[in-house]
């Protein structure tokens, strides 16, 4: 016997229009690579992002095709995820640390029909480009008239290919099961493998994630993922984030721990998420230059160990850590070390040895 309930399908769209309904004046703020700091709301971002959707269909890209971007945590590359995504393509996040031999195979193997990079970027794709046959466009991730050229041809720009849209999109009923994302593991043995995403696993994975025992965050949370999002999605966050109706901060190109806790400070950063050795670096600039955290509650830390280093050292700071483990295949969040009652109040030497546990 089938039950009564209504059949609807688990779609990114679902979470676009969640957030656009529910919170359309929350804020996205980026850390521009061209320098300065952007800022819009939730509506704002939903009409850039249909935008975005016209010009894609105009260029021809249609259900299946391959998107790849190559670029750091910013507003646009969180547009092409919920774009993309949207009229039913792939959004393929290109890792740039697997360097041009990688990078130019995870590009021919996904097939990608057009790729978008930051400027930063553009020496690797001026230098992939040649070997890239299938790439019929490339769209430099800037203002317009930037003037970046790959392989001695004129690209779009990433404001000039969205300025004459239309900010509206009817965004279709897809089968749930449609292929949305696509991530390659970095190739440790033999050559990078691709992971194909559905709606319906992402959707899954954000309403996971954003349970009090996984992320743990709260609608007041602000909340900045310096996990790239070229690393499995940067841990679903641009997707938690929009589900819970938080102000969501992007670091751009800004790693480095002055930096980074420039833009905690600024925008009054609670909950942030990375690998150890953002942390590390963050905790050095802290501690080396006599400063304070006054928003900064929690750090999620992830991809490698977690140290009893950045435990103690971000505690005597006011920040509590906890450890995530994941996989490529697993969306990425497999298991959150979060606390249970009284976890606090045990002795110290035994609370450190159970937060050094992914789980």
């Amino acid at each position: 016997m089938q039950g009564l309930m209504m059949d609807t399908p688990l779609l990114l769209t679902g979470i676009l229009r969640h957030a656009l309904r529910a919170t359309p004046n929350q804020e996205i703020v980026t850390n521009l690579v061209e320098g300065g700091i952007h800022r819009y709301t939730y509506a704002e971002a939903g009409a850039r992002i249909a935008k975005l959707a016209n010009a894609l269909t105009r260029m021809g890209i249609k259900k299946g095709d391959r998107v790849g971007v190559i670029g750091w945590n910013t507003h646009r590359q969180l547009e092409l995820y919920y774009a993309t995504a949207g009229i039913g393509a792939v959004c393929h996040t290109i890792n740039p640390r697997l360097g041009p031999e990688n990078a130019g195979y995870v590009m021919n193997h996904a097939q990608d029909k057009v790729v978008f990079f930051d400027a930063t970027f553009a020496p690797l794709a001026e230098g992939l480009a040649p070997h890239l046959p299938q790439v019929e466009t490339f769209v430099a991730m800037t203002p317009e008239g930037a003037g970046i050229s790959v392989g001695g041809k004129p690209v779009d720009t990433y404001e000039g290919l969205i300025a004459k849209e239309e900010d509206s999109y009817d965004w279709p009923d897809l089968d749930e099961n449609t292929a949305c994302a696509l991530c390659y593991t970095s190739g440790t043995t033999g050559k990078p493998k691709g992971v194909l995403y559905t709606h319906r696993a992402l959707v899954l994975h954000t309403l996971v994630t954003s349970l009090p025992t996984s992320f743990g965050t709260t609608p007041d949370d602000v909340i900045l993922p310096v996990v790239p999002m070229f690393h499995v999605n940067a841990w679903g966050v641009p997707y938690t984030a929009l589900l819970g109706g938080l102000k969501l901060v992007l670091p751009g190109p800004g790693m480095d721990g002055e930096t980074l806790y420039k833009l905690m400070e600024e925008e009054k950063v609670t909950y942030s998420l990375g690998v150890p050795t953002v942390w590390l670096n963050l905790l050095a600039y802290v501690e080396g230059n006599k400063l304070s955290f006054s928003t900064l509650k929690y750090s999620l830390v992830g991809g490698s160990a977690l140290s009893a280093r950045i435990i103690q050292g971000f505690e005597a700071l006011g920040v509590r850590t906890r450890q995530g483990w994941g996989m490529t295949e697993m969306s990425p969040t497999g298991t959150v070390n979060a606390e249970e009652p009284g976890f606090y109040d045990l002795p110290k030497y035994e609370r450190i040895t159970l937060q050094l546990r992914q789980g």
